[in-house]
């Protein structure tokens, strides 16, 4: 019989997961990184900063989601969009581990503002899921379209012989833009349009602070 998990049993394991993720102590991914596939390019130093400056908010990008997944499987009202939250937050711990590895081969870190964002989007995320469930959907769905977009931009901005970095944003674009879709068709309420303009432009503040912190 499989457990059912208690509200403390959540908080708990939020609070590991807080720790852990918000410290740079990624889990071991589940599946193997893309870049595997791909030789280690010839960048001089000014790329390696750059390429190590957008793996790192893209990190810092991970870190949040984790956040907002466990925020809004805590507050979920149906087991059905709990279980739902808790699945994607799994399957974005590989994005986390990549990024992460992919920062350290760049000779860098990941950001020191970490566990701030790690707190304020869980506290966005249990807001979202007390709201109800078709709002934390939308909310999911309206994270990810904007997640698509740095990724998108993020990839015209690589050095063009990195294809580490590149592989690994590409199967992140595919991820998540599957998990926006995923949570519109399990009845997500589609942002209007002036509510996604005010979270690009919270997410522009994150990029902004951790391209170098």
């Amino acid at each position: 019989m499989q457990r059912q998990f208690s509200l403390l049993d959540h908080l708990v394991i939020g609070l590991d997961r807080a720790h852990r993720f918000a410290t740079g102590e990624a889990p071991l991914p589940g599946r193997a990184s893309p870049a595997l596939d791909f030789e280690e390019p010839g960048l001089d130093d000014a790329q390696k900063r750059h390429v190590a400056g957008l793996m790192r908010i893209n990190h810092t990008g991970e870190v949040c989601a984790q956040a907002l997944y466990q925020g809004q499987a805590l507050t979920a009202r149906r087991d059905a969009v709990r279980d739902g939250m808790q699945q994607a937050a799994d399957e974005e711990i590989d994005h986390l581990a990549w990024c992460e590895e992919r920062v350290q081969q760049m000779g860098s870190h990941t950001s020191v503002l970490n566990p701030l964002f790690y707190a304020l989007s869980f506290g966005i995320g249990a807001a979202a899921g007390a709201a109800g469930d078709r709002w934390s959907l939308g909310f999911v769905a309206a994270t990810e379209e904007q997640v698509c977009k740095h990724l998108r931009e993020h990839l015209e901005r690589l050095p063009p012989q990195d294809g580490k970095s590149r592989a690994i944003l590409e199967l992140m674009l595919e991820d998540e833009a599957r998990h926006a879709t995923h949570a519109l068709e399990s009845g997500g309420t589609d942002f209007a349009p002036q509510i996604k303009e005010l979270m690009s432009l919270v997410s522009r503040l994150m990029t902004a602070s951790t391209y170098r912190l």
